[in-house]
């Protein structure tokens, strides 16, 4: 009998020490989650140790931050990039391309057509939401088709080379979306592509500025626009 009183006594306090345990984690977990809170909290300058509150929290989560995406203005696009990617130093003699008549480095990336495509529409969608600025014919490209967008926050200039400048619906001034019908592909060594092979240039340039450069002399002048394949879902 009092083996059993003793034995009784002994599991009452064992479960004493395990409820006075049990309120002590959850009062050290209730101060660590209120000091993370605390930390990520926005300052009265709206940042938390020169951090946007966003950005704390993806950190604190280990989530990486991921650049805004860009629409693929080409179907099945990442398997067209074939010749000329972006950065590319290019002379008619180097080339992937015959007969080509460039020099320089590729300021965007080309997608290329099959020979399935030479006689059908092929079509060209916007790769992001923005205003049209620009619809043309210019020097080596046929058809150019400009627009604005923003990439991680920055005002950049998106541009489709090679177009025909006939089958461009969206007008200057027009505010497109991403997946909005741009137009057709020009028909290969016409004047809608200014002679040059049925492809689409695309490329992205840095600023508000209007900038069709499809190559330059410098690779530091590269800085000036954006690798699309960084972007491009």
């Amino acid at each position: 009998m009092k083996i059993r009183y003793i034995y009784i006594a002994l599991v009452l306090i064992a479960a004493i020490v395990v409820i006075v345990f049990s309120m002590s984690n959850f009062k050290l977990s209730t101060q660590s989650a209120q000091a993370v809170f605390q930390n990520i909290s926005p300052a009265s300058s709206g940042s938390v140790r020169g951090l946007n509150p966003s950005v704390a929290l993806g950190q604190i989560a280990g989530a990486s931050i991921i650049a805004p995406q860009l629409s693929m203005p080409i179907s099945a696009g990442l398997s067209r990039v074939t010749k000329k990617p972006y950065g590319l130093f290019v002379t008619p003699q180097t080339s992937p391309v015959p007969d080509d008549i460039f020099t320089g480095y590729h300021t965007g990336i080309d997608f290329e057509t099959t020979p399935a495509e030479q006689n059908t529409d092929v079509t060209i969608t916007a790769a992001c939401d923005g205003t049209v600025l620009l619809k043309e014919w210019a020097t080596g490209y046929g058809g150019v088709f400009v627009q604005s967008c923003k990439l991680d926050g920055q005002d950049v200039t998106v541009i489709y080379g090679h177009l025909n400048l006939d089958s461009i619906t969206p007008i200057v001034g027009q505010t497109i979306t991403a997946g909005d019908k741009i137009g057709n592909l020009g028909q290969g060594f016409t004047h809608e592509t200014d002679g040059r092979r049925m492809h689409l240039h695309f490329d992205i340039h840095k600023g508000t500025e209007i900038n069709i450069l499809g190559y330059v002399p410098n690779q530091s002048d590269l800085t000036n626009w954006l690798d699309p394949m960084k972007y491009l879902q």
